[in-house]
């Protein structure tokens, strides 16, 4: 058993790594280097922006929103009882652009009741959810809403998710993020595209058809997060979700290890959350395309536990046989190569949106060293959390780690 295991710790990633590579190539020569969808309408889109204690970032978003280089949309910025000046803000900002408007909630309910209210409240037939402190490129509706809308093509479209990229480059920790949305996070997402499936689509930057969201009963308002929830109960439904690369949105992420430890542990949370909630997949043979996502979801995090396991194992024996070489093996070095090379490869394909990325591919040296290892001990905090959270609550959030904006990109 114990044999079993351990090829399983080596042989899981260096299989999963070459099958993002592989997927990820794919993705690239039969779709991405194509010239996208033209757009050939233009439907109202109403841009959802929920806001909880974005007192000092949304200003930035809503600049940029009101310059998109779209002719039909409105904003509907959704204030989630923010302790801070958001509501303030959002009202002057309403009150000063004809195609702004302002819901103000008393009670912070969680961003996906913020969504839900917003889109009884919107026009449009399409909505664009963007986070309070993202700044979403002028022509992403130019390539999201096509999806949606062309001929014989966009009928049976439910989502289109977009391509968040980190402007805040400061900090170490702020370039590893950089390095994975490229690597790790764009090469799932164009492996799955090829799939037919997505596990989630990017709660940062995603467009819906409201027809959809209506079939499926709207947002999950008490899973941690909704972006994950609502992805499968569009596809369960047959709705079909894309990726689309071209649709860039510049993000702020955690720059303090606190920071990024309560996201993290948030996102898997959230990812086992949805696990139990959809294991009757199995159940329906229809859809057999999503128990491929679903098993290799149950796969990480068996090797999360058993690599956070075999950690303490090796750390125990090598205190007592005091052979620090017990740290350095063959397997370790394999997986760093292959991990490398998978972000040579994801960067070298994200650099057409990114043109300073290549020049941070050093970073990726970290990766493995310290990141798996956070990582695996996300999955472990987050399992318990999940299976134990009460059930039937509003999922509120909290104020995050914006970190230090620096080099933006936008």
């Amino acid at each position: 058993m114990f044999a079993f295991f351990s090829g399983y710790l080596f042989w899981y990633p260096v299989i999963m790594s070459l099958f993002w590579i592989t997927g990820s190539l794919l993705f690239y020569f039969r779709r991405e280097r194509k010239e996208p969808l033209p757009l050939k309408e233009s439907p109202l889109v109403s841009i959802l922006v929920p806001c909880y204690n974005e007192e000092e970032t949304v200003r930035e978003t809503i600049a940029h929103l009101l310059n998109l280089n779209y002719p039909n949309y409105e904003i509907i910025m959704i204030n989630d009882g923010s302790t801070d000046g958001t509501a303030v803000v959002a009202k002057e900002l309403a009150l000063k652009h004809k195609n702004v408007r302002f819901i103000d909630l008393q009670k912070n309910s969680g961003k996906a009741n913020a969504l839900y209210l917003g889109l009884l409240a919107s026009r449009g037939e399409f909505l664009v959810c963007i986070d309070s402190d993202a700044l979403l490129d002028k022509n992403a509706l130019l390539y999201m809403i096509p999806h949606f809308t062309t001929e014989h093509n966009g009928e049976r479209v439910g989502a289109v998710t977009g391509n968040p990229r980190v402007r805040n480059r400061s900090s170490l920790l702020a370039r590893m993020q950089l390095v994975e949305y490229a690597s790790i996070i764009g090469s799932i997402k164009r492996t799955q595209r090829v799939l037919g499936k997505i596990m989630t689509v990017s709660g940062v930057i995603v467009a819906f058809r409201k027809k959809a969201l209506m079939d499926v009963g709207l947002w999950d308002r008490d899973m941690i997060t909704e972006d994950i929830a609502v992805t499968w109960k569009l596809q369960k439904r047959f709705w079909d979700v894309r990726y689309e690369p071209n649709a860039i949105c510049w993000m702020l992420v955690p720059e303090t290890i606190r920071g990024i430890w309560n996201q993290r542990v948030r996102w898997a949370q959230g990812g086992v959350e949805v696990l139990l909630r959809h294991w009757d997949i199995f159940l329906d043979w229809r859809q057999r395309r999503l128990y491929l996502i679903y098993v290799e979801q149950l796969c990480s995090i068996l090797w999360s536990v058993l690599w956070v396991i075999f950690t303490f194992l090796v750390l125990f024996n090598t205190a007592v046989t005091a052979n620090i070489f017990n740290l350095f093996t063959l397997f370790s070095c394999i997986l760093s190569v292959i991990c490398i090379l998978q972000f040579f490869i994801s960067i070298a394909l994200d650099s057409k949106y990114d043109k300073e990325m290549k020049k941070y591919y050093f970073w990726a040296a970290w990766y493995p060293v310290l990141y798996w290892y956070m990582n695996t001990l996300v999955v472990v905090r987050a399992i318990p959390k999940a299976i134990f959270r009460k059930k039937g609550t509003f999922a509120i959030w909290e104020s995050p780690d914006r970190g230090v904006k620096g080099n933006m990109g936008a």
